[in-house]
Protein backbone atom coordinates (compact mmCIF):
# COMPACT_ATOMS: atom_id res chain seq x y z
CA UNK A 1 0.00 0.00 0.00
CA UNK A 2 1.28 3.48 -0.85
CA UNK A 3 0.99 6.08 1.89
CA UNK A 4 -1.43 8.88 0.98
CA UNK A 5 1.27 11.38 1.87
CA UNK A 6 3.12 10.21 -1.24
CA UNK A 7 0.45 11.76 -3.46
CA UNK A 8 0.14 14.81 -1.23
CA UNK A 9 3.84 15.66 -1.46
CA UNK A 10 4.34 14.48 -5.04
CA UNK A 11 5.86 17.31 -7.11
CA UNK A 12 3.07 17.73 -9.64
CA UNK A 13 4.67 20.85 -11.12
CA UNK A 14 7.89 19.18 -12.25
CA UNK A 15 5.97 16.06 -13.33
CA UNK A 16 3.56 18.13 -15.45
CA UNK A 17 6.45 19.98 -17.09
CA UNK A 18 8.17 16.66 -17.76
CA UNK A 19 5.06 15.18 -19.38
CA UNK A 20 4.52 18.29 -21.50
CA UNK A 21 8.12 18.27 -22.77
CA UNK A 22 7.94 14.52 -23.40
CA UNK A 23 4.71 14.87 -25.41
CA UNK A 24 6.12 17.71 -27.53
CA UNK A 25 9.27 15.67 -28.05
CA UNK A 26 7.22 12.75 -29.38
CA UNK A 27 5.41 15.09 -31.80
CA UNK A 28 8.68 16.25 -33.30
CA UNK A 29 10.19 12.77 -33.49
CA UNK A 30 7.03 11.92 -35.44
CA UNK A 31 7.46 14.99 -37.63
CA UNK A 32 11.16 14.46 -38.30
CA UNK A 33 10.64 10.82 -39.37
CA UNK A 34 7.26 11.20 -41.11
CA UNK A 35 6.76 10.40 -44.78
CA UNK A 36 3.67 9.82 -46.91
CA UNK A 37 4.82 6.25 -47.53
CA UNK A 38 5.44 5.56 -43.83
CA UNK A 39 3.27 7.59 -41.47
CA UNK A 40 4.53 6.03 -38.25
CA UNK A 41 8.23 5.30 -38.64
CA UNK A 42 10.08 2.67 -36.63
CA UNK A 43 11.88 5.52 -34.84
CA UNK A 44 8.61 7.05 -33.67
CA UNK A 45 7.25 3.67 -32.57
CA UNK A 46 10.41 2.94 -30.58
CA UNK A 47 10.38 6.42 -29.03
CA UNK A 48 6.71 6.02 -28.09
CA UNK A 49 7.56 2.68 -26.46
CA UNK A 50 10.47 4.37 -24.68
CA UNK A 51 8.21 7.17 -23.44
CA UNK A 52 5.52 4.82 -22.08
CA UNK A 53 8.02 2.54 -20.35
CA UNK A 54 10.01 5.60 -19.29
CA UNK A 55 7.02 6.98 -17.36
CA UNK A 56 6.85 3.64 -15.55
CA UNK A 57 10.58 3.96 -14.77
CA UNK A 58 9.91 7.50 -13.55
CA UNK A 59 7.43 6.22 -10.95
CA UNK A 60 9.66 3.30 -9.95
CA UNK A 61 12.40 5.77 -9.08
CA UNK A 62 9.84 7.96 -7.32
CA UNK A 63 8.75 5.06 -5.10
CA UNK A 64 12.23 3.77 -4.32
CA UNK A 65 13.36 4.27 -0.73
CA UNK A 66 16.74 5.96 -1.15
CA UNK A 67 17.77 5.00 2.37
CA UNK A 68 17.62 1.33 1.38
CA UNK A 69 19.40 1.50 -1.98
CA UNK A 70 22.12 4.12 -1.42
CA UNK A 71 24.81 1.51 -0.74
CA UNK A 72 23.48 -0.73 -3.52
CA UNK A 73 23.71 2.16 -5.97
CA UNK A 74 27.27 2.85 -4.79
CA UNK A 75 28.31 -0.77 -5.41
CA UNK A 76 26.42 -0.92 -8.71
CA UNK A 77 28.66 1.82 -10.08
CA UNK A 78 31.61 -0.58 -10.06
CA UNK A 79 29.57 -2.89 -12.32
CA UNK A 80 29.03 0.09 -14.64
CA UNK A 81 32.79 0.58 -14.84
CA UNK A 82 33.10 -3.08 -15.88
CA UNK A 83 30.41 -2.52 -18.55
CA UNK A 84 32.26 0.55 -19.82
CA UNK A 85 35.45 -1.48 -20.07
CA UNK A 86 33.62 -4.26 -21.93
CA UNK A 87 32.08 -1.68 -24.28
CA UNK A 88 35.53 -0.30 -25.07
CA UNK A 89 36.93 -3.78 -25.75
CA UNK A 90 34.00 -5.55 -27.37
CA UNK A 91 31.18 -3.06 -27.84
CA UNK A 92 28.79 -2.84 -30.76
CA UNK A 93 30.14 -0.47 -33.42
CA UNK A 94 27.79 2.14 -34.84
CA UNK A 95 28.75 5.31 -36.77
CA UNK A 96 32.42 4.56 -36.14
CA UNK A 97 32.19 4.29 -32.35
CA UNK A 98 31.94 1.50 -29.76
CA UNK A 99 29.22 2.94 -27.55
CA UNK A 100 26.66 0.14 -27.36
CA UNK A 101 26.24 -3.32 -25.88
CA UNK A 102 23.95 -5.55 -27.90
CA UNK A 103 21.33 -7.59 -26.02
CA UNK A 104 19.97 -9.10 -29.25
CA UNK A 105 16.54 -7.47 -29.02
CA UNK A 106 17.95 -3.97 -28.38
CA UNK A 107 21.17 -2.06 -27.75
CA UNK A 108 21.98 0.21 -24.84
CA UNK A 109 24.76 2.62 -23.91
CA UNK A 110 26.45 1.92 -20.55
CA UNK A 111 27.74 5.50 -20.61
CA UNK A 112 24.15 6.67 -20.08
CA UNK A 113 24.00 4.66 -16.84
CA UNK A 114 27.00 6.65 -15.66
CA UNK A 115 24.89 9.83 -15.69
CA UNK A 116 22.38 8.22 -13.34
CA UNK A 117 24.62 6.33 -10.92
CA UNK A 118 27.72 8.54 -10.62
CA UNK A 119 25.68 10.99 -8.48
CA UNK A 120 24.55 8.29 -6.05
CA UNK A 121 28.12 6.93 -5.95
CA UNK A 122 29.44 10.36 -4.95
CA UNK A 123 26.52 11.06 -2.61
CA UNK A 124 26.96 7.80 -0.70
CA UNK A 125 30.75 8.13 -0.52
CA UNK A 126 30.69 11.69 0.81
CA UNK A 127 27.83 11.04 3.23
CA UNK A 128 29.81 8.15 4.75
CA UNK A 129 32.86 10.33 5.41
CA UNK A 130 32.99 11.63 8.96
CA UNK A 131 34.61 14.85 7.76
CA UNK A 132 35.76 16.29 4.45
CA UNK A 133 38.65 18.43 5.59
CA UNK A 134 41.56 16.59 4.03
CA UNK A 135 42.57 16.31 0.39
CA UNK A 136 43.08 12.55 0.61
CA UNK A 137 39.33 12.05 1.16
CA UNK A 138 38.73 13.37 -2.38
CA UNK A 139 41.37 11.22 -4.07
CA UNK A 140 39.24 8.08 -4.49
CA UNK A 141 36.14 9.76 -6.06
CA UNK A 142 38.44 11.83 -8.27
CA UNK A 143 40.16 8.67 -9.53
CA UNK A 144 36.78 7.03 -10.23
CA UNK A 145 35.66 10.15 -12.11
CA UNK A 146 38.79 10.19 -14.28
CA UNK A 147 38.51 6.45 -15.03
CA UNK A 148 34.88 6.96 -16.10
CA UNK A 149 35.86 9.95 -18.23
CA UNK A 150 38.65 8.14 -20.09
CA UNK A 151 36.64 4.94 -20.66
CA UNK A 152 33.85 6.95 -22.29
CA UNK A 153 36.30 9.18 -24.16
CA UNK A 154 37.95 6.12 -25.71
CA UNK A 155 34.68 4.80 -27.22
CA UNK A 156 35.00 7.60 -28.55
CA UNK A 157 32.22 9.76 -27.10
CA UNK A 158 33.71 13.15 -26.24
CA UNK A 159 30.34 14.79 -25.56
CA UNK A 160 29.16 12.31 -22.92
CA UNK A 161 32.67 12.12 -21.43
CA UNK A 162 32.69 15.90 -20.92
CA UNK A 163 29.22 15.83 -19.34
CA UNK A 164 30.38 13.15 -16.89
CA UNK A 165 33.57 15.08 -16.13
CA UNK A 166 31.84 18.41 -15.53
CA UNK A 167 28.99 16.82 -13.53
CA UNK A 168 31.57 15.12 -11.32
CA UNK A 169 33.56 18.33 -10.86
CA UNK A 170 30.38 20.20 -9.88
CA UNK A 171 29.65 17.57 -7.21
CA UNK A 172 33.25 17.75 -5.96
CA UNK A 173 32.95 21.53 -5.75
CA UNK A 174 29.74 21.27 -3.70
CA UNK A 175 31.32 18.56 -1.50
CA UNK A 176 34.04 21.04 -0.54
CA UNK A 177 37.09 20.16 -2.61
CA UNK A 178 39.70 22.89 -2.24
CA UNK A 179 39.04 25.64 -4.81
CA UNK A 180 42.76 25.71 -5.59
CA UNK A 181 42.31 22.31 -7.23
CA UNK A 182 39.90 23.77 -9.79
CA UNK A 183 42.21 26.71 -10.48
CA UNK A 184 45.14 24.31 -10.96
CA UNK A 185 43.03 22.01 -13.13
CA UNK A 186 41.97 24.88 -15.36
CA UNK A 187 45.55 26.15 -15.62
CA UNK A 188 46.80 22.69 -16.64
CA UNK A 189 44.12 22.45 -19.34
CA UNK A 190 45.02 25.91 -20.63
CA UNK A 191 48.77 25.26 -20.73
CA UNK A 192 48.31 21.72 -22.08
CA UNK A 193 45.87 22.76 -24.84
CA UNK A 194 48.43 22.36 -27.67
CA UNK A 195 49.32 18.87 -26.40
CA UNK A 196 45.64 17.92 -26.08
CA UNK A 197 44.98 19.24 -29.59
CA UNK A 198 47.53 16.82 -31.04
CA UNK A 199 45.72 13.89 -29.41
CA UNK A 200 42.26 14.76 -30.71
CA UNK A 201 40.89 12.66 -33.54
CA UNK A 202 40.68 14.29 -36.96
CA UNK A 203 36.87 14.69 -36.89
CA UNK A 204 37.09 16.27 -33.42
CA UNK A 205 39.61 18.82 -34.68
CA UNK A 206 37.36 19.55 -37.66
CA UNK A 207 34.41 20.27 -35.40
CA UNK A 208 36.40 22.82 -33.42
CA UNK A 209 37.69 24.43 -36.63
CA UNK A 210 34.12 24.57 -37.97
CA UNK A 211 33.11 26.46 -34.83
CA UNK A 212 35.87 28.98 -35.61
CA UNK A 213 34.50 29.48 -39.14
CA UNK A 214 36.63 27.11 -41.18
CA UNK A 215 35.62 24.16 -43.36
CA UNK A 216 33.78 23.51 -46.61
CA UNK A 217 30.02 24.19 -46.47
CA UNK A 218 29.44 20.97 -48.43
CA UNK A 219 31.65 18.85 -46.19
CA UNK A 220 32.84 19.75 -42.68
CA UNK A 221 30.39 22.62 -42.18
CA UNK A 222 27.42 20.87 -43.78
CA UNK A 223 25.60 19.88 -40.57
CA UNK A 224 25.99 23.29 -38.96
CA UNK A 225 25.04 25.22 -42.09
CA UNK A 226 21.90 23.15 -42.66
CA UNK A 227 20.96 23.53 -39.00
CA UNK A 228 21.27 27.31 -39.21
CA UNK A 229 19.26 27.38 -42.43
CA UNK A 230 16.50 25.32 -40.80
CA UNK A 231 16.40 27.54 -37.71
CA UNK A 232 16.56 30.80 -39.67
CA UNK A 233 13.99 29.76 -42.27
CA UNK A 234 11.44 29.13 -39.53
CA UNK A 235 11.09 32.84 -38.93
CA UNK A 236 8.86 33.99 -36.09
CA UNK A 237 6.08 31.38 -36.18
CA UNK A 238 7.55 28.62 -38.36
CA UNK A 239 6.51 26.85 -41.55
CA UNK A 240 3.96 24.66 -39.80
CA UNK A 241 3.91 21.16 -38.34
CA UNK A 242 5.16 18.55 -40.87
CA UNK A 243 6.05 21.34 -43.32
CA UNK A 244 9.73 21.84 -42.64
CA UNK A 245 11.54 21.67 -45.98
CA UNK A 246 15.05 21.24 -44.59
CA UNK A 247 13.68 18.30 -42.66
CA UNK A 248 11.39 16.74 -45.28
CA UNK A 249 13.85 17.09 -48.15
CA UNK A 250 16.56 15.41 -46.05
CA UNK A 251 18.95 18.36 -46.06
CA UNK A 252 19.25 18.32 -42.27
CA UNK A 253 21.31 15.36 -40.94
CA UNK A 254 20.38 13.63 -37.67
CA UNK A 255 17.08 15.51 -37.64
CA UNK A 256 15.41 13.13 -35.17
CA UNK A 257 18.40 12.88 -32.82
CA UNK A 258 21.00 15.58 -32.15
CA UNK A 259 19.42 18.25 -34.39
CA UNK A 260 15.78 17.89 -33.42
CA UNK A 261 15.78 21.42 -32.00
CA UNK A 262 16.48 22.67 -35.54
CA UNK A 263 13.33 20.87 -36.70
CA UNK A 264 11.37 22.50 -33.87
CA UNK A 265 12.57 25.97 -34.89
CA UNK A 266 11.90 25.37 -38.60
CA UNK A 267 8.34 24.17 -38.05
CA UNK A 268 7.29 26.30 -35.06
CA UNK A 269 9.62 29.27 -35.49
CA UNK A 270 11.39 31.46 -32.96
CA UNK A 271 8.34 31.44 -30.70
CA UNK A 272 8.21 27.63 -30.67
CA UNK A 273 11.90 27.34 -29.87
CA UNK A 274 11.57 29.98 -27.16
CA UNK A 275 8.60 28.14 -25.67
CA UNK A 276 10.66 24.94 -25.37
CA UNK A 277 13.53 26.82 -23.73
CA UNK A 278 11.11 28.43 -21.26
CA UNK A 279 9.62 25.04 -20.36
CA UNK A 280 13.08 23.61 -19.68
CA UNK A 281 13.95 26.73 -17.71
CA UNK A 282 10.84 26.35 -15.53
CA UNK A 283 11.63 22.67 -14.94
CA UNK A 284 15.22 23.42 -13.91
CA UNK A 285 14.18 26.33 -11.69
CA UNK A 286 11.61 24.11 -9.97
CA UNK A 287 14.25 21.44 -9.31
CA UNK A 288 16.73 24.02 -8.00
CA UNK A 289 14.00 25.31 -5.68
CA UNK A 290 13.62 21.78 -4.31
CA UNK A 291 17.40 21.29 -3.92
CA UNK A 292 17.71 24.42 -1.76
CA UNK A 293 15.25 22.85 0.68
CA UNK A 294 16.82 19.39 1.00
CA UNK A 295 17.98 18.68 4.53
CA UNK A 296 20.78 16.10 4.20
CA UNK A 297 24.16 16.27 2.49
CA UNK A 298 23.46 12.95 0.70
CA UNK A 299 20.27 14.32 -0.85
CA UNK A 300 21.91 17.58 -1.93
CA UNK A 301 24.87 15.90 -3.67
CA UNK A 302 22.58 13.36 -5.37
CA UNK A 303 20.16 16.03 -6.59
CA UNK A 304 22.92 18.32 -7.88
CA UNK A 305 24.53 15.41 -9.74
CA UNK A 306 21.23 14.37 -11.36
CA UNK A 307 20.35 17.93 -12.34
CA UNK A 308 23.86 18.70 -13.66
CA UNK A 309 23.83 16.18 -16.49
CA UNK A 310 20.35 17.29 -17.60
CA UNK A 311 21.26 20.98 -17.65
CA UNK A 312 24.60 20.36 -19.36
CA UNK A 313 22.96 18.21 -22.06
CA UNK A 314 20.32 20.88 -22.66
CA UNK A 315 22.82 23.75 -22.88
CA UNK A 316 25.32 21.86 -25.04
CA UNK A 317 22.67 20.60 -27.47
CA UNK A 318 21.10 24.04 -27.95
CA UNK A 319 24.54 25.61 -28.23
CA UNK A 320 25.80 23.23 -30.91
CA UNK A 321 22.72 23.43 -33.17
CA UNK A 322 22.86 27.25 -33.23
CA UNK A 323 26.63 27.28 -33.76
CA UNK A 324 28.09 28.65 -30.51
CA UNK A 325 29.51 25.30 -29.34
CA UNK A 326 31.24 22.47 -31.26
CA UNK A 327 29.05 19.64 -32.54
CA UNK A 328 29.68 16.81 -30.06
CA UNK A 329 26.65 14.56 -30.48
CA UNK A 330 24.74 15.37 -27.29
CA UNK A 331 20.97 14.63 -27.46
CA UNK A 332 18.33 17.06 -26.25
CA UNK A 333 16.72 15.58 -23.10
CA UNK A 334 13.14 14.28 -23.59
CA UNK A 335 13.25 15.19 -27.29
CA UNK A 336 16.03 13.44 -29.20
CA UNK A 337 15.39 9.89 -30.39
CA UNK A 338 17.12 7.26 -28.25
CA UNK A 339 15.50 4.88 -25.77
CA UNK A 340 18.44 4.51 -23.38
CA UNK A 341 18.91 8.26 -23.10
CA UNK A 342 15.16 8.77 -22.64
CA UNK A 343 14.99 6.17 -19.87
CA UNK A 344 17.96 7.67 -18.02
CA UNK A 345 16.48 11.17 -18.30
CA UNK A 346 13.12 10.05 -16.89
CA UNK A 347 14.81 7.97 -14.18
CA UNK A 348 16.83 11.04 -13.15
CA UNK A 349 13.72 13.22 -13.03
CA UNK A 350 11.91 10.50 -11.09
CA UNK A 351 14.69 10.38 -8.53
CA UNK A 352 14.60 14.17 -8.22
CA UNK A 353 10.85 14.00 -7.58
CA UNK A 354 11.57 11.29 -5.01
CA UNK A 355 13.87 13.71 -3.18
CA UNK A 356 11.16 16.37 -3.31
CA UNK A 357 8.65 13.97 -1.75
CA UNK A 358 11.00 12.68 0.97
CA UNK A 359 11.79 16.18 2.28
CA UNK A 360 8.23 16.23 3.65
CA UNK A 361 7.68 12.51 4.03
CA UNK A 362 10.04 11.87 6.93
Amino acid sequence: MIDRRYFRYFDWISFSLTLLLLAIGLLFVFSSTYSTQNLFSIFFKKQLFGAITGILIYFIFCLTDLKKIDRLGYLFYFLILILLTYTFLNGFIGMGAKRWISLYFFRFQPSELTKLFLPIFFAYYFSEQKRLKYKREFVFPLIILLISFFLILKQPDLGTALIILFSGLIMLWVAGLDKRFFFTFGLIIFIGAPFLWQHLKLYQKQRILVLLGEGDTRKERYQLEQSKIAIGSGGLIGKGFLKGTQNKLAFLPEDHTDFIFSVICEESGFLGGLFIIILFGLLFIRIIFVITRLSTFFEQILAIGLLSHLMLSFCINIGMVIGILPIVGIPLPLFSYGITHLWITLASLGWLNNLSIRRFYY
